[in-house]
C-alpha cells in the first residue's frame, strides 16, 4: 500500500510542474507551422524520426545550448530519462554509461567492454575513459534505445548514443562565445567555416572551459574537489569533385582534466570503534572535506583521425567507407575518501589515494552499401575492429595519524612505508572483431503500401586476450585468451495506421563482448552477455503538427549477465580486489517510455518525456563468499524518471527575448551492483535567457545570455553505500552544486 501511495505521489508530483515547468530532453523547435521535422541516421541512412521503428531520443544543438551541456557528463541530470550517465564511482576520469536498466558497472579497463555503444561520426568510441571530454560543434546526439546489434554490433546491448557533428558548409560563416561563471569558471568557443576553394571546404572548431572546484581541500597546493578543465580542437576538411563523390577528413585532439567528488561520512554506524575526533558525519553536501589530502587532476588526452568517403555508384546505390584511428591517455589520481572510512590507530599510515592509468589505440574500418528502390531500401557492410591497450593502478597511502588522532602528517613520499611497490597491478589487452552485417526493408504491395517489413542480421568474430604481469606488487604472467562467435538477428513490422500515426513491433538481441578483470587476483575471464528485446510502439503527429506523442514498451531477456563482486582490501595490499563472474540464469528488465512535444502557439514549445523502467537479475556466485548466491542489483536506474522542459522565443523589434527551463526528475536507485541502498530521488532544475539576434551589420549578429544548472541548488546523494557501516558508517557522494554564468555570443 505504501509503496503504491508512493507512486501515486511520484505522478502527482510530475503532473503539478506541467503547467509551469512542461517539456523535455528531445527538444524541438516551434515553426509557423508547427514542431520542426527532426532527421536521423539510425538505419545508417538519414530518416525521418517519426518513421523510424524505433524509440529514438534527439538532443539538438538548441537544446544542447539551452541546458549548457559542453560534455556527456552534463548529461548525468537525467535530461533523457533512458540514459542515465554517471562517473565511475566519485571519478569523472571515465563514465559509466546505461540505457533501459543495461548499465556496466566498471568497465573503464582494457579488457571489458561497455554495453552501451557510444559513437561519434560513425565510430566506435572503445573506452569508458575520453568519454567525459568537452562537445566540439555537435549537430545533434542521436540515443538509441533497446539492443542495436545488427546495424551498431557488439557492446551494444543496452542501446547506443550517436553523436553527429556538424561538417564544413563551404560557406564563410563564424560563431565565437566568451564567458564567465561562478567557482571561478570561464568558457570561450571558436567555430569557423571557411569558405569553399577547388571544390574544398573546411571547419575548424575549438573550445576552452574550466571551473575550480566546490569542496574545499585544505592541504596547502593542493586541488579541490569537483574542479575540471577542458579544451578541444577539431579541423576537418570536405572535398566535392562532384556531385557523386565527397571525402571528408577530420582530426580532433582534446585535453580533460578533473578532480574527483569528494566522499562524506553520511552518519556513525552505531557499532562503529571509537575515532579520531577528525572524523565526523557530513549528512549534507559539505563545503570543506574533514581533513586536507594530497589531491591532483586526473587527466585524460585523446586524439583521432577520420576519413569518411560517399559514392553514388548509381541512382539508388551508395557506397560508404568509414576509417578511423584513435588514442586515450588517461590518468586517475583519487583521494576522494579521505578519512570517511578510516579508523583511527596512533601513528598508522592512512588515507588511501587510488593512483591508476590507461593507455589505448584502436583503428576501424567500416564498409557500407546502401540501395534504394520503391519497394526495398537496404544496407550491407563489412566492420573490423582493433584495439590494444594497458592499464596500471597503485593505492598507496599519503598521510600519517598523530599519536592522539587529533591531526594527520603528510608522509614525506609516496614510496615510504608502503604495502606494495609500484605498480600494484598492471596489464595489456588486445582484442580483434570482424563482422558481417545487413538490414533490408520491404514494403509489399498491399495495403496501400502501408505495411512496411524489415530483417536483418550480424554476424561476429572476436578475439580478446591479455596479460596481467603485476599482482601486489609482484611480477606475475598471467594471460587470457578467448574467442567467441555470435549471430544478432532483428526483424521489425510497421504499420501506417494514417499519415501520421505510425505503429511498430519489433524484436532484436545484441550482446557485450567477454574478457578479463584487470583488478582480478588472477586475471579471472569471462565470457558475453546478451539480450534479446520485444519491443512496441507508435509514433504520431497531429493538431496540424502541433503536437507529437510517440510511446514505446519492451521487455528484455538478460543472459548470462556480468557481475561485478567487490573485496574492500586484499591482506598484504591497500587494492580493492573486484572479481566478475557470469550469473546463470536470466534477469528480465521491463519499461516504458513516452515522449511529447506540444507547439500550442507561435515561438512556444512544450515537451515532456518519462521512462518506467523495472528488472530483476538473478543470483549470483560471489568468489568472496565461499561461492554463496547473492543477489546483484540493476545500477544507476531510477525506476520512474521524466524530464520537462519549456521553450519561448519572442520577436522584439532588433532582438528575439529566448527563455528556456527543464526540470528533471528520478526515483532514487542502487549505486552499486551489491549494494540494496537507494541513493536520494533527483529534482533538478535548469534554466536559461537570452537576448539574442541583435544586429551588428554585416551580416553580424551578438547575443547576451545567463543560464544556470541546478538552479534551486538541490543537494542530494548521487551514490549511497552502507559497506563501509563496520569501520565508521554509510557514506554518499553529492550532486554539484548550483552553477550559473553569462554568455556573450557572436555570429557571422
Amino acid at each position: 500500500m505504501m509503496m503504491k501511495q508512493g507512486k501515486m505521489m511520484w505522478l502527482a508530483g510530475a503532473a503539478m510542474l506541467w503547467p509551469v515547468l512542461p517539456a523535455t530532453a528531445q527538444q524541438v523547435a516551434a515553426a509557423d507551422d508547427g514542431l520542426a521535422e527532426i532527421v536521423v541516421t539510425a538505419e545508417r541512412r538519414e530518416t525521418k524520426l517519426q518513421k523510424t521503428p524505433i524509440s529514438i531520443s534527439v538532443a539538438t544543438q538548441a537544446d544542447l545550448e539551452n541546458r549548457r551541456v559542453q560534455s556527456l557528463a552534463d548529461l548525468a541530470d537525467g535530461a533523457i530519462p533512458s540514459l542515465r550517465i554517471a562517473p565511475f564511482f566519485s571519478r569523472s576520469s571515465a563514465l559509466t554509461v546505461g540505457i533501459r536498466g543495461v548499465v556496466p558497472f566498471d568497465a573503464n579497463q582494457p579488457s571489458r567492454d561497455a554495453a552501451v555503444g557510444v559513437y561519434v561520426d560513425g565510430v566506435f568510441l572503445g573506452r569508458s575513459q575520453g568519454l567525459g571530454a568537452a562537445l566540439l560543434d555537435i549537430e545533434r546526439i542521436e540515443v538509441l534505445k533497446g539492443p542495436q546489434g545488427t546495424l551498431f554490433g557488439r557492446n551494444a546491448t543496452g542501446g547506443a548514443v550517436n553523436i553527429v557533428s556538424r561538417k564544413p558548409t563551404g560557406k564563410f560563416g563564424l560563431r565565437a562565445l566568451a564567458g564567465i561563471r561562478n567557482y571561478g569558471g570561464y568558457s570561450g568557443e571558436l567555430h569557423m567555416d571557411l569558405p569553399e576553394w577547388q571544390g574544398l571546404s573546411a571547419k575548424i572548431d575549438a573550445i576552452s572551459t574550466q571551473r575550480d572546484g566546490f569542496i574545499n581541500n585544505p592541504l596547502d597546493g593542493e586541488e579541490d574537489f569537483g574542479r575540471f578543465e577542458r579544451r578541444g580542437l577539431r579541423a576537418s576538411v570536405l572535398w566535392r569533385p562532384g556531385d557523386a563523390v565527397s571525402a571528408l577528413y577530420a582530426f580532433d585532439i582534446s585535453y580533460d582534466a578533473t578532480t574527483p567528488f569528494a566522499l562524506q561520512l553520511l552518519s556513525f554506524s552505531p557499532t562503529a570503534p571509537a575515532n579520531s575526533p577528525l572524523v565526523r558525519a557530513q549528512p549534507t553536501r559539505a563545503r570543506e572535506v574533514l581533513a586536507g589530502v594530497p589531491q591532483q587532476d586526473s587527466v585524460g588526452k585523446t586524439n583521432g583521425h577520420l576519413f569518411t568517403l560517399d559514392w553514388k555508384i548509381a541512382d539508388g546505390l551508395e557506397f560508404k567507407s568509414i576509417s578511423a584511428y584513435r588514442e586515450v591517455d588517461q590518468t586517475q589520481f583519487d583521494n576522494g575518501f579521505g578519512i570517511v572510512a578510516a579508523v583511527f590507530r596512533p601513528n598508522a599510515n592512512t588515507v588511501r589515494y587510488s593512483l591508476a592509468s590507461l593507455k589505448q589505440h584502436q583503428f576501424s574500418q567500416e564498409f557500407q552499401l546502401l540501395g534504394t528502390s520503391e519497394r526495398l531500401n537496404w544496407v550491407a557492410g563489412l566492420y573490423y575492429y582493433r584495439e590494444k591497450g594497458g592499464d596500471d593502478a597503485w593505492a598507496p597511502n599519503t598521510m600519517r595519524w598523530s599519536a592522539d588522532g587529533r591531526s594527520l602528517i603528510r608522509l614525506p613520499s609516496l614510496v615510504d612505508g608502503q604495502v606494495t611497490p609500484f605498480p600494484d597491478r598492471a596489464s595489456t589487452a588486445r582484442a580483434i572483431s570482424y563482422a558481417a552485417f545487413a538490414q533490408a526493408t520491404y514494403t509489399p504491395p498491399l495495403l496501400d503500401d502501408r505495411l512496411h517489413i524489415t530483417a536483418g542480421g550480424r554476424y561476429t568474430h572476436d578475439k580478446r586476450s591479455g596479460v596481467l604481469f603485476k599482482v601486489n606488487g609482484a611480477d606475475t604472467n598471467i594471460g587470457f585468451s578467448r574467442d567467441w562467435d555470435r549471430f544478432d538477428p532483428m526483424v521489425t513490422l510497421a504499420f501506417d495506421a494514417t499519415d501520421d500515426v505510425h505503429l511498430y513491433g519489433k524484436y532484436g538481441t545484441a550482446y557485450r563482448a567477454g574478457g578479463a578483470n584487470s583488478r582480478s587476483v588472477n586475471y579471472r575471464a569471462f565470457d558475453p552477455e546478451s539480450v534479446e528485446t520485444f519491443e512496441i510502439g507508435f509514433k504520431s503527429e497531429f493538431f496540424d503538427n502541433k503536437a507529437r506523442l510517440n510511446v514505446a514498451a519492451f521487455t528484455t531477456r538478460y543472459t548470462d549477465i556480468q557481475i561485478d563482486f567487490s573485496a574492500q582490501l586484499v591482506a598484504g595490499t591497500t587494492r580493492t580486489t573486484i572479481e566478475t563472474v557470469n550469473a546463470p540464469g536470466n534477469g528480465r528488465i521491463r519499461g516504458v517510455e513516452v515522449d511529447l512535444n506540444l507547439a500550442p502557439v507561435k515561438g512556444l514549445t512544450l515537451s515532456a518525456s518519462y521512462a518506467y523502467t523495472k528488472g530483476t537479475l538473478p543470483l549470483a556466485q560471489n568468489p568472496f563468499n565461499n561461492n554463496n548466491f547473492q543477489q546483484p542489483f540493476i545500477v544507476f536506474t531510477p525506476e520512474n524518471a521524466a524530464s520537462f522542459a519549456a521553450d519561448w522565443a519572442h520577436d522584439l523589434g532588433g532582438a528575439t527575448l529566448r527563455a528556456h527551463i527543464d526540470a528533471n526528475i528520478a526515483d532514487g536507485y542502487r549505486g552499486l551492483p551489491g549494494e540494496p541502498t537507494l541513493s536520494d530521488r533527483s529534482f533538478l532544475v535548469n534554466g536559461r535567457l537570452a537576448l539574442a539576434d541583435i544586429d551588428l551589420g554585416n551580416g553580424g549578429r551578438i547575443e547576451f545570455a545567463l543560464w544556470s544548472r541546478n538552479l534551486f541548488n538541490r543537494s542530494q546523494v548521487y551514490l549511497r553505500s552502507v559497506a563501509a557501516a563496520a569501520a565508521t558508517g554509510p557514506y554518499g557522494i553529492f550532486n554539484e552544486p548550483r552553477t550559473f554564468g553569462g554568455d556573450i555570443q557572436v555570429r557571422f
